[in-house]
């Protein structure tokens, strides 16, 4: 009769919204009526209220019947303590506990203890919860592990786990044991104060019991390991448990494949992916983009294109995120063409790009300095509706001073800051970096002060420009001055900022006041790293210091470091170029006999060397060696040919190799520089003046010093006019002459007479902003002298 007596009451109280006292006197009226033995009905009454959450009904109900003498169940008492827990009316749990104990009537089973244990431990009164354990135990009540599971879940809420461990522990000697609610309770406890290790020793105790642990609680454990760096034990762990048919939730697989990814595990990763897969969790949009990502970073494409096919293949919804990935994985790869193709065929898919798509392809075309596609697809993404964020100002930026079009790069910060895009460091970095290497030291530190005067906070990245535009207009002392006021202030620096300052040092020849830096390094805790001793090594080579060398030769291998690219570069280059081959020779073989490498600089340095002290035959073998090596020869290995070529006037020889140089794309303007150069010195103005034309059919642009070599010779001839015409070209197509190519065109109309033209281009040269040097002022004080000496003589 139970069942349906409870039904008929859950359908009164959900119906009828009586009041819980006309409810229990009309329930009690008719108990005495009926002359009922028992007062199950009231249970059935309280259990309902209960059941329909009106837990403070239920009390209401609990005091009448207890008021009148009517003693209820005692698992009536545990649901209703279970359902003021619930709603966490603790003190509630408490104030009823003291009123039934007080009064005798019932004797508490274990249910109750634990909703009393688990609300003195809600209100952090530990001791007291503590202390009703042990006065149940005295008394020699009769206990169930859920009491005791109940306060090591109070203990470990309130961070004191390794007692609630102990309560475990003592479990065996009450007669108890432990189970699986006691373990994952702890587990989940252990992670609360991260204790990682303990938990793995708790999960194999658990595993030899027989017990296997929750998800929540193994996945806290294993991400908790993942997080400290400790992915190996993770992993390990998620075997052993795995062989028990348990595995940790999609976040945490995620989050382990992320770690080892990142690790560069890769294999381990795609090992976990066909885990997870065959344990029936099926991988996410996050798993898939992870691995993806990945994969694209390291530059495997094939891979994150299986990844992805995977992805579409297996139902998982694709969005641009990992798309994104894979295009930047080809910008990066210098594959332009490639990441077009994908983002081509993602938008026939359906795909809509986002703004991070454009940027990535942008700033890929910015690293390879095709600046007109760049501002191409920025124009078809703001076409699109799509809107710039700071990452893609930041590349075109970046892209705009490594073209050093540094008004354009300005006027695009200026566009971005006006539409209300906030620069971020980066953005910033990029612009002090790019006004330092121009010169603009000062609107490089106004850029600094206003950084950080919006809150940004600056870098390693910015403060090295700075040193180093300091260092670079010779204003060493505010160089360091900054670098130590940057000490001072705990800011963080690195060696490279310390390099930059050993540079300038040593590029003034002081490397008295170099080591010194170094000695500062080392007070400061800073390690010096090859690159600072590659710089020092460099300085006292320029200097001839060969104490010093070898002094921090011996430096480097002391400190544990093996010489690399750099510094036996930089010995085989300063041996060379002083013609000291003996010793470049010795040093190159015993670059070799260290496994390290020659590459494309050191081959070049020795060539260099070799053509320029009259060995081109030996420069030729080693051309050879080149060859057969992975290092191929650049424009600059092949300009230090056509350089010796040119001077030996054996141009015959030298166009051969500028047209090879032409086909395989490795001419430039520097190379054609060259050729030109040896052409006027033959008087060939014709074949000079041919390759000035094909420069800018084969896309390469003449610069200042392509006109000031055909300018200087025509004007050492005689022929003005040409010089002048030339002069003209040169401006058209925006090329700004300097100090020496108006030097030249003031000499050649100086000795044709032509006096006003050349007081005009001086007032040109000083309205330009380029500063006259002594030579000019002296070729046209000299015209000055001799034609008034004429004038007076009457000739």
């Amino acid at each position: 009769m139970f069942c349906p007596a409870f039904s008929l009451l859950q359908d009164l109280l959900l119906h009828c919204r009586l009041n819980p006292n006309e409810v229990f006197y009309s329930l009690l009226d008719c108990f005495y009526r009926c002359g009922f033995k028992s007062s199950l009905g009231f249970d059935l009454l309280i259990q309902s209220y209960v059941e329909n959450k009106r837990v403070f009904d239920g009390v209401s109900i609990l005091r009448l019947t207890r008021k009148h003498g009517l003693v209820p169940e005692v698992r009536t008492l545990s649901g209703l303590l279970s359902g003021l827990v619930r709603v966490r009316q603790f003190g509630l749990v408490l104030e009823l506990f003291d009123e039934v104990e007080n009064d005798g009537l019932m004797k508490a089973d274990s249910y109750v203890y634990s909703a009393v244990i688990r609300s003195l431990c809600e209100l952090k009164d530990v001791i007291k919860a503590k202390k009703m354990i042990d006065k149940l135990e005295s008394d020699g009540c009769e206990m169930s592990v859920v009491v005791y599971n109940t306060l090591i879940d109070g203990l470990c809420k309130n961070q004191r786990v390794f007692e609630a461990v102990e309560v475990k522990n003592g479990l065996l000697q009450k007669g108890l044991t432990a189970d699986v609610v006691t373990y994952c309770t702890l587990l989940l406890g252990l992670c609360r104060v991260e204790e990682f290790e303990i938990g793995i020793e708790l999960i194999n105790e658990m595993v030899e019991f027989g017990f296997v642990p929750s998800i929540s609680a193994l996945s806290g454990i294993v991400e908790g390991l993942r997080k400290k760096g400790k992915v190996g034990k993770a992993l390990h762990l998620v075997n052993k448990v795995g062989k028990l048919g348990r595995a940790p939730n999609l976040f945490v697989y995620n989050a382990l494949i992320n770690a080892l990814c990142k690790d560069g595990k890769f294999n381990e990763a795609e090992l976990l992916f066909n885990e997870m897969r065959g344990k029936s969790l099926n991988p996410n949009e996050i798993t898939y983009s992870i691995l993806i990502d990945s994969f694209s970073r390291r530059g495997e494409m094939d891979i994150a294109l299986d990844f992805l096919s995977k992805m579409f293949d297996s139902g998982v919804k694709v969005t641009f995120y990992p798309c994104n990935s894979i295009i930047n994985g080809y910008c990066k790869l210098g594959d332009l063409n490639m990441a077009e193709s994908f983002f081509d065929e993602m938008i026939s898919k359906g795909l809509k790009p986002t703004v991070a798509t454009y940027t990535s392809l942008i700033n890929g075309y910015c690293d390879e300095g095709e600046l007109p596609e760049a501002f191409r697809l920025y124009h078809e993404m703001t076409g699109k509706g799509i809107a710039p964020n700071s990452y893609t100002y930041t590349s075109l930026i970046s892209g705009l001073f490594r073209a050093n079009r540094i008004l354009e790069a300005v006027n695009f910060f200026d566009e971005m800051v006006n539409k209300s895009i906030t620069p971020n460091e980066v953005t910033y970095n990029v612009m002090i970096e790019g006004h330092c290497k121009d010169g603009n030291i000062s609107k490089a530190f106004e850029l600094f002060h206003e950084m950080v005067k919006r809150g940004l906070v600056p870098d390693t990245y910015t403060y090295r420009p700075l040193i180093s535009g300091l260092c670079s207009t010779g204003r060493m002392t505010e160089a360091k001055i900054f670098l130590d006021n940057l000490y001072k202030q705990n800011k963080k620096l690195n060696e490279f900022c310390y390099s930059a300052i050993l540079h300038g040092y040593c590029k003034e020849g002081r490397l008295t006041d170099a080591l010194s830096v170094c000695r500062e390094m080392s007070e400061r805790g800073m390690d010096i790293d090859l690159v600072c001793y590659s710089v020092l090594i460099d300085g006292t080579l320029q200097q001839h210091d060969g104490k010093r060398f070898l002094g921090l030769l011996k430096k480097v291998h002391d400190h544990g470091l093996k010489p690399d690219n750099v510094i036996y570069t930089s010995m085989i280059d300063a041996n060379s170029k002083t013609g000291n081959f003996k010793d470049a020779f010795g040093i190159w073989d015993r670059m070799i006999s260290e496994n390290c490498v020659p590459n494309v600089v050191t081959f070049t340095a020795l060539i260099n060397g070799l053509c320029k002290n009259g060995f081109p035959e030996k420069a030729e073998i080693f051309l050879k060696k080149m060859l057969v090596s992975n290092s191929l020869p650049n424009h600059i290995t092949y300009g230090c040919f056509l350089d010796q070529l040119t001077k030996d006037g054996n141009m015959e020889r030298a166009m051969e190799l500028h047209n090879t140089m032409l086909k395989g794309l490795l001419a430039n303007t520097v190379t054609y520089n060259i050729v030109i150069r040896g052409f006027c010195k033959l008087g060939k103005f014709r074949e000079a003046s041919g390759l000035l034309e094909e420069m800018t059919t084969s896309g390469i642009f003449p610069d200042c010093i392509t006109y000031s070599t055909l300018i200087f010779e025509y004007c050492r001839r005689g022929f003005l006019p040409e010089a002048m015409k030339l002069w003209d070209s040169m401006l058209n197509k925006g090329v700004i002459p300097d100090t020496l190519a108006y030097k030249f065109l003031i000499y050649g109309c100086c000795i044709m007479g032509e006096i006003k033209k050349a007081f005009e281009l001086r007032d040109d040269m000083i309205r330009r902003g380029v500063k006259p040097n002594p030579v000019t002022y002296n070729v046209l004080g000299h015209e000055i002298c001799t034609n008034n000496l004429s004038f007076m003589t009457g000739k």
